[in-house]
């Protein structure tokens, strides 16, 4: 690499730029009352699938008593549902609920359309290639 190039500047615009762009996707999608504890749980058993309580409290780095909290709000509220676990009857495995699909989905396409039409709106057809270029580096970095 180039001794003219300023890679700890470059990692700084690229973090604050990146996470704008996150803020901005959020907002066109944030239609319920959910903490970030809950958002982020419910993320989880989408990208990962079921899990229990347990799982799911190491996952997030919290205690399995705040986990808890999180998780019957979260039953309460129709997002998610717990069968037995089949191996060990003391445990439950938590799922998400149609009604949580139906609202990632939903969330998924609002942000989605969102950025396809600003990237239309404010970006070259040259930038776009470029931008589709980067989002190959950009998973190898999340990835690394």
């Amino acid at each position: 690499m180039s001794d003219d190039v300023d890679l700890p500047a470059i990692a700084t615009d690229f973090r604050v730029a990146l996470g704008q762009l996150i803020r901005r996707l959020r907002q066109q999608s944030h239609t319920s009352d959910l903490t970030r504890s809950q958002t982020n749980v419910l993320g989880r058993l989408e990208r990962e699938g079921p899990a229990t309580a347990n799982e799911l409290a190491r996952a997030e780095g919290m205690r399995p008593q705040s986990m808890a909290a999180i998780v019957g709000a979260l039953l309460e509220a129709g997002l998610v549902s717990g069968t037995r676990d089949p191996r060990d009857g003391r445990k439950t495995i938590l799922d998400l609920s149609q009604q949580a699909r139906d609202e990632f989905r939903a969330g998924r396409l609002a942000r989605e359309d969102w950025l396809a039409g600003q990237m239309a709106a404010v970006l070259t057809d040259g930038e776009i290639a470029h931008l589709a270029s980067a989002t190959d580096l950009l998973r190898r970095l999340a990835e690394s």
